[in-house]
């Protein structure tokens, strides 16, 4: 198994930054992707970013230029730092970590983390 928790929720101003942590813990060998989601009111969940095994990151058309995504392998963690937020950034942010097999893939989550962006 594998424990994902967030940190660095919260509420902020518009234009302003955050960032965002998540620590993973267990079996945490073998995880091949690991990245941001993120799920306003109403809305489906979506990707923010996610950074490969190899550190390569990778962003939604939304996140270019505003988000950056970076993991420290010796902590085993990953943070998404967060500039010039907007109201619409508004979300739960969750935590995810993939692993990936040639015939299978498997999914871990965090429980997810608020950030509230006010105008």
């Amino acid at each position: 198994q594998v424990q994902l928790k967030e940190s660095g929720g919260g509420l902020v101003q518009a234009g302003e930054s955050r960032t965002l942590a998540c620590a993973a813990s267990g079996m945490i060998l073998g995880l091949n992707v690991m990245g941001w989601y993120r799920q306003a009111p109403g809305k489906q969940r979506e990707l923010v970013a996610t950074i490969s095994r190899s550190s390569v990151p990778s962003y939604a058309e939304f996140a270019k230029g505003r988000f950056s995504i970076s993991k420290d392998n010796t902590k085993n963690t990953i943070s998404l730092q967060m500039n010039s937020l907007k109201p619409e950034d508004t979300a739960v942010y969750y935590c995810n970590a993939k692993r990936q097999t040639l015939s299978t893939s498997y999914d871990y989550w965090g429980q997810g983390t608020q950030v509230t962006v006010s105008s």
